[in-house]
């Protein structure tokens, strides 16, 4: 056992007291943990001979080095603040819409006191959750009620079990997508307790199909908005009007998932007319959903609106307190809405940057490219070029925003700098294009200059290949 390199290892309160002492500043908790997990991975690279010898007293030193990294890393708040510089408005990785000051500052204000949540103040008697939301909600797209849940899904969800549990769900085969993380229509359907009757083909769906397969058991017709990819050539939908018509006639409701709208009309700014979700109801469908952190600037959410027969159905299902909107997200929500009706739109950070101008951030591009050129390590290109980038968070499929972006270049390959600026105490997040690693400035917020800066001045290219 005396020859046991494992016993050269420090104990972890051994570990801990010197890291304690080099870094005051790191929470007592990471340093323990970062110390058990450094430690017990040297130990099982000795065990395998993956670490060498630690006889010699050297090696003693590397667990203290892997458990700072560690403490470090678990001292860090998450979310991680990041930069998006991907050119991707709604990253559904980072985030997808950013809340505007005043929704944020709604929500530390509901975070920090008590609320009036589910309070009537005139009576004080229990009030409803979310019935001040709904009123909003039903001034900003003329809807008979609305009804806000967690997220997009669950406004499916719910909308498929409260209206057609035990019965048929109609779907286009062509509309059966998968959404973000692998979960797809059909398993979404599986979890309301609904049958789902595909009809049609995958590139075409006609008016017959719907009514062939409209029957006593038909508890719903649904319409999925493609909101992540597009057909073309040889295809046929229905559109809604024609869907609400046959829905009618046979007493079923229609539902349509349009997945990303705004209750402001865009549509003279380029955005597709199916973006307008007050303009969908026009066609008389019992319910629309889509959600909160994409087309409309808020905060995670999925909106429901559409006949008063029908949300009120949803809202007397026991899944509408599963898919509840918490306090927060009721705040932000609420704030958003506010500002939506004061006509100040320009004023949500997602709208904003999706109507920059592309001249705007040409200019921007241009100016963030000085700076990198002035602080920039030797080695690394620095260029302009102009870029087209998807909207994003399953956005407008086909539909792309014109913009400008800070190109870098290096021997050691645009994945390699991609990584290293994900590794900056600020991490940059950019686009891989060929050769290139692009900084799109788009999605750049104010101030995201100088963190880009420092991380990129804080490149190391060694030699061609290596990049820290």
């Amino acid at each position: 056992m005396s020859d046991d390199p494992r016993r050269g290892l420090p104990s972890v309160d051994r570990l801990v007291r010197r890291l304690e002492a080099s870094r005051p500043d790191l929470p007592g908790w990471a340093l323990r943990e970062g110390a058990r997990r450094a430690l017990e991975a040297a130990r099982r690279d000795l065990a395998t001979g993956a670490a060498g010898d630690l006889a010699t007293g050297a090696a003693p030193a590397e667990p203290a080095a892997a458990a700072l990294a560690l403490a470090e890393g678990l001292a860090r708040p998450r979310p991680l603040r990041v930069v998006n510089a991907t050119g991707v408005v709604l990253h559904t990785n980072l985030g997808r819409a950013l809340l505007a000051p005043e929704a944020a500052a709604a929500v530390a204000a509901a975070a920090s006191a008590y609320t009036a949540l589910e309070l009537d103040l005139a009576t004080g008697a229990r009030g409803e959750r979310g019935a001040e939301l709904a009123a909003l909600l039903r001034l900003l797209s003329g809807a008979e009620d609305a009804l806000a849940v967690n997220n997009g899904a669950g406004a499916v969800l719910l909308a498929a079990a409260a209206l057609a549990r035990g019965r048929e769900v109609i779907v286009s085969r062509g509309e059966l997508v998968e959404i973000g993380g692998s979960f797809r229509v059909p398993e979404i359907l599986r979890e309301a307790g609904v049958t789902l009757v595909e009809v049609g083909t995958t590139n075409r769906t006609h008016p017959r199909d719907y009514e062939a397969a409209l029957g006593p058991r038909s508890g719903a017709i649904l319409k999925v908005h493609r909101s992540n990819f597009s057909l073309e050539g040889f295809v046929a939908s229905v559109e809604l009007p024609e869907l609400v018509a046959l829905g009618k006639r046979h007493g079923v409701p229609v539902v349509e998932d349009l997945g990303s709208a705004t209750l402001v009309d865009l549509r003279r700014a380029g955005l597709p007319p199916e973006s307008y979700a007050p303009a969908r109801l026009e066609s008389g469908v019992d319910l629309v959903c889509f959600s909160g952190d994409k087309l409309l600037g808020g905060p995670q959410a999925g909106l429901v609106l559409g006949a008063r027969e029908r949300v009120a159905a949803l809202r007397k299902s026991p899944l509408a307190r599963a898919l509840r909107l918490d306090k927060l997200s009721l705040a932000a929500l609420d704030a958003t809405l506010r500002l939506l009706l004061a006509g100040r739109a320009g004023e949500l950070p997602t709208l904003r940057q999706l109507l920059e101008p592309p001249e705007r951030a040409a200019e921007r591009a241009r100016a963030l490219a000085a700076r990198l050129r002035g602080s920039a390590p030797a080695g690394l290109e620095v260029g302009l070029v102009e870029t087209r980038a998807p909207v994003g968070g399953g956005s407008l499929p086909g539909f792309e925003l014109a913009s400008s972006a800070v190109t870098l270049a290096s021997p050691a390959g645009a994945e390699a700098l991609a990584a290293a600026l994900r590794r900056a105490a600020v991490p940059v997040l950019g686009r891989v294009a060929g050769e290139r690693l692009l900084l799109d400035a788009r999605t750049l917020l104010p101030g995201d200059e100088a963190d880009v800066e420092r991380a990129v001045a804080a490149l190391r290219l060694d030699r061609p290949g290596d990049i820290r």
